[in-house]
């Protein structure tokens, strides 16, 4: 009889002595879907695979810092599969405390990795001043951000391109491949081969990866084999929503809307779900589904995020290369109206429906939605589409989990839109697309180990993986470190 998913046990590691020694300590992203980061260390070098912030609750952001374990000063390297900032956010504070190596990663990648967190080093010198002011009149000490401008200026002074698909040694005894994940623009898989002598070992980091048919993006690359596998779980315990259903739902309630003269609300992850908004709305303007009206972009950074999307089109699928190379795209999206300040942002407030505002950010714990949320929750005409994951603490969590009012700047506002969620949008492989990655691996039987994930999506992908494939997939601790 099968075990349950709460049965799963742990896999004990296999006899590889005849390969190179390695240990990987896990510092983020074990049992959380943030803070990715995974130190490897062999006799020879040390080395990091991603260096990302805790976002969510008050209590996990407490983990944003360098651990003392770290020893920065002995790293040789740094990995970065893509940009968002749970993979890179904490490159600043790396940098801030002393590292001075490089940071590998693809053209795509440094681009949005540079946007996202100068953006980032804004927000965290604003909130530091707000808390200033907080503290002052309580006679206390100033606040200090997490990281400035300076500190991202030398973030990218330190990264290094690399091309997908070709091998690039990165330290002594370590080289490295990246690959297609399928997430966002540049998002990469990482092949990692550690070598002593003539043996070596070959270890797979998942990064995030992407769904098969996602538009704009390519699909996730194929990888034969391997001895170890990290793999996200993000989606460990679900797969979401056909893609050509999630889109029709969104044309139903996009046309809904519209005759309701109602504004509609999408919380911004401004790298890839902004991009695929306006890819579907482009389509329904094309195909005359619904009357052309005002599409609000109220992000700077998903502003500039789209314009980086179409300086990498060598990085996207064949239609979407198509659609910008004809200009078909261009004239599809003529009522986009682009709102880069914040005058343009309050002035937003007193526009009438039918409109669709996007705006940051995507979690909804902070930035410009947070003042378009205040405004319309109100509103049963209006709706609020979140169409990315929400993770445990924040505030659209709180939204999709029901709430019939929120606290917004002090402020309560009773909860009268229509809140939808649709998931099929989430750039993050379903479970049936992470098995589907790890199928070709499973084959030569490695050693596989969950990682960012809550623990119910994590248990649900084990149980999987071990009724597919007869392997016990390992599950471990934030700090704990495995020996290879």
């Amino acid at each position: 009889m099968s075990k349950s998913p709460q049965q799963v046990d742990l896999q004990a590691p296999r006899d590889i002595r005849h390969l190179a020694p390695v240990k990987v300590t896990l510092l983020g992203a074990a049992g959380e879907v943030t803070g990715s980061c995974y130190l490897v260390e062999t006799f020879s070098a040390r080395i990091l695979i991603d260096c990302g912030m805790f976002q969510g609750s008050r209590k996990i952001e407490r983990l944003n810092h360098i651990p003392r374990l770290l020893a920065v000063q002995d790293i040789d390297a740094v990995v970065l599969t893509h940009a968002h900032l749970d993979h890179s956010g904490r490159l600043p504070l790396l940098v801030k405390s002393g590292y001075r190596g490089p940071i590998f990663a693809t053209d795509g990648t440094i681009d949005i990795a540079k946007l996202i967190l100068e953006d980032a080093a804004k927000i965290q010198c604003q909130d530091a001043e707000h808390e200033t002011r907080i503290r002052k009149r309580a006679g206390l000490s100033k606040a200090e951000p997490l990281f400035t401008p300076r500190d991202v200026e030398r973030v990218c002074a330190q990264m290094r391109s690399i091309q997908y698909d070709s091998w690039h040694d990165v330290a002594d005894g370590i080289t490295v491949k990246l690959v297609e994940a399928g997430h966002i623009l540049g998002s990469s898989s990482v092949l990692l081969r550690v070598t002593d002598k003539d043996l070596s070992q070959t270890i797979v980091f998942s990064g995030d990866l992407g769904a098969w048919g996602s538009p704009i993006v390519r699909d996730p690359a194929c990888i034969d084999t391997a001895d170890t596998v990290f793999i996200e779980s993000t989606y460990g315990d679900r797969d979401h929503r056909p893609l050509d259903e999630t889109v029709a739902e969104f044309e139903e309630l996009i046309t809904t809307a519209v005759e309701r003269k109602g504004k509609i609300l999408i919380p911004t992850f401004a790298v890839g779900r902004t991009q695929q908004i306006l890819y579907h709305l482009a389509a329904m303007f094309r195909e005359h589904k619904v009357k052309r009206f005002p599409i609000y972009l109220d992000s700077p950074m998903a502003i500039a995020a789209t314009q980086l999307y179409t300086k990498h089109q060598e990085l996207m699928d064949e239609e979407a290369v198509s659609l910008h190379s004809s200009g078909q795209l261009k004239s599809d999206l003529t009522s986009v109206i682009p709102c880069p300040t914040a005058d343009q942002s309050r002035a937003l407030n007193t526009v009438t429906g039918p409109c669709i505002i996007l705006a940051g950010a995507g979690m909804c714990n902070a930035g410009r939605i947070l003042h378009h949320l205040r405004h319309n929750l109100s509103k049963p005409e209006t709706v609020v589409m979140i169409v990315g994951y929400q993770t445990r603490g924040s505030f659209g969590r709180f939204l999709v989990d029901g709430a019939t009012s929120a606290k917004i700047f002090g402020e309560t506002v009773p909860v009268r839109a229509k809140i939808c969620t649709l998931g099929g949008f989430s750039a993050h492989a379903g479970q049936t697309d992470l098995l589907r990655w790890l199928s070709p691996m499973a084959k030569s039987n490695p050693r596989v180990i969950i990682t960012h994930g809550e623990e119910h999506q994590r248990h649900q992908l084990a149980y999987k993986i071990r009724e597919l494939y007869d392997i016990n997939a390992e599950m471990p601790k934030m700090f704990e470190t495995l020996s290879l």
